[in-house]
């Protein structure tokens, strides 16, 4: 169990663990996900490498599970899908618009699907030998770290293989601030994949940046209009009141899933995704 410093006990809670036998703890100081993975991979003894993380609550049977897709489908990594959940009537949205096509697109360890040959899967369950045959997770990566890994495995000659029962609760952020800051990083390291992996480039990660051009360049110019009188101008507001009425649409047909005071709060939790995401990745990584 790798463990990086914290105020909110966490370092406690990992030394409970610890007091048995089975766990050992493994320091993490630079607080970064790849530096721990890798700690806890080289600290470990066996064959296979399961990967828990913090914000994660990992099912009975999840090893049984991954064990036998390693021996029955002979590839180097195999999981299955994050299932999000909440308590408050914000998480709930989060979790609602993470699990749809909507939130996070439709990757099959977001929304599920069959069992088969996958570019990435949620966590992973690894053989050993091949973490170390593409040098393990690379430290570069703050983010995206899971996928830039299984990409390298893939062009390796391994096979990524999804398990539909293989499903883990996840608690995604509660607060807007956390949501947005999320958001924001994740669209920055994208970037940083597709520009150490530009293959990996496509309509589905580029959607979120044009849609945030689009909003800001509409904004700016349809009100610059609006003030000087030029109607040209002032037509570019269509842009941003086309996206939020697709938010809208799309806030709608989660409603019902979503349930009561989450799905009014839906519409901002879609936006945020969207407008953050798009906002990292037009940044980049600094």
């Amino acid at each position: 169990m790798a463990v990086a410093p914290s105020t909110d006990g966490t370092e406690r809670v990992a030394a409970a663990l610890a007091d048995d036998p089975r766990v050992t703890l493994v320091a993490n100081p630079s607080g970064l996900t790849a530096e721990a993975l890798n700690a806890a991979i080289s600290t470990a003894r066996h064959d296979v490498i399961v990967r828990m993380d913090g914000h994660a609550l990992m099912p009975r049977g999840y090893l049984d599970l991954a064990v036998d897709a390693l021996r029955t489908t002979g590839a180097a990594n195999v999981g299955g899908r994050m299932v999000p959940e909440g308590s408050s009537p914000f998480q709930r949205a989060v979790a609602v618009a993470m699990s749809s096509v909507w939130g996070l697109g439709g990757a099959g360890h977001r929304q599920g699907g069959v069992a088969g040959r996958t570019e990435s899967v949620y966590l992973g369950a690894f053989r050993r030998e091949a973490l170390e045959d593409v040098g393990m997770y690379d430290p570069h990566f703050v983010r995206a770290q899971d996928w830039e890994l299984n990409k390298r495995l893939r062009d390796a000659g391994y096979t990524v293989w999804f398990v539909p029962q293989m499903q883990v609760p996840y608690f995604p952020r509660a607060t807007w601030k956390e949501l947005s800051r999320q958001f924001f990083s994740t669209g920055q390291w994208r970037r940083e994949v597709i520009g150490y992996h530009p293959g990996t480039r496509s309509a589905r990660y580029l959607a979120a940046p044009i849609a945030t051009i689009a909003v800001a360049v509409g904004l700016v110019l349809g009100v610059l209009g609006l003030a000087v009188g030029a109607a040209w101008l002032a037509s570019l507001l269509a842009l941003p009141v086309a996206y939020l009425l697709g938010v809208l649409g799309a806030s709608a047909l989660l409603a019902e899933r979503a349930g009561g005071e989450a799905a009014l709060r839906m519409p901002l939790v879609l936006a945020t995704m969207h407008l953050a995401w798009g906002a990292g990745f037009l940044r980049g990584v600094r």
